[in-house]
């Protein structure tokens, strides 16, 4: 069983609503709103290069 986190960062008022789930060898990503929608798997690697380039504020717009 994946157990998902909800972002420290969601809110109740449908902004900002990111789970994180830490699988076997990679990093799950998906919208708290749509959990059904399905997911994004990133590598650790790839995961920690998002969050850096998000605390840099450099990802593309």
């Amino acid at each position: 069983m994946i157990t998902w986190r909800k972002s420290t960062h969601s809110d109740e008022t449908g902004g900002h609503c990111v789970e994180l789930a830490a699988l076997p060898h990679a990093v799950g990503v998906r919208d708290s709103k749509a959990p059904d929608a399905g997911h994004l798997s990133l590598t650790r690697r790839a995961f920690a290069d998002l969050l850096d380039r998000a605390k840099r504020d450099s990802l593309p717009r």
